[in-house]
């Protein structure tokens, strides 16, 4: 197999399995999930799940070893006006915009030490 093909290959595995402990995570910590891999043309919504009244919007990064940095620092400005954009997009189809509550929330998932980090409120909405 091409070598490209097969990191593409390998990456695409470490984000399921990354995505695949957050999720056992966050309902440890009595989130419920609601959807995952909401996918719109712009981009993608890894977790939407609500926290007590709040809908969350959850993204979350991954890596297999500390070579390039923490998980957390790749959700950077431009990732975060994609998600905000995404997330009002949601809400506006289901109706909820300016009914529900809603946060963003980071949950960094480090594969070879097997830990997880989840950042409450990461950043701000634009709703």
């Amino acid at each position: 197999m091409d070598e490209g093909l097969e990191w593409m290959k390998n990456r695409q595995e470490s984000g399921r399995e990354g995505e695949e402990r957050a999720v056992g995570f966050l309902q440890k910590k009595g989130y419920e999930i609601l959807q995952r891999n909401v996918r719109y043309k712009r981009g993608e919504i890894d977790i939407i799940a609500r926290d007590g009244d709040t809908v969350v919007f959850v993204e979350v990064k991954s890596r297999s070893s500390p070579s390039f940095g923490v998980p957390e620092e790749a959700v950077d400005r431009r990732k975060q006006r994609q998600l905000c954009r995404l997330a009002l997009l949601y809400l506006q189809r289901r109706g909820w915009l300016h009914r529900v509550d809603c946060r963003f929330d980071v949950v960094a998932v480090s594969l070879d030490t097997h830990e997880i980090h989840l950042i409450k409120n990461a950043f701000p909405s634009a709703y």
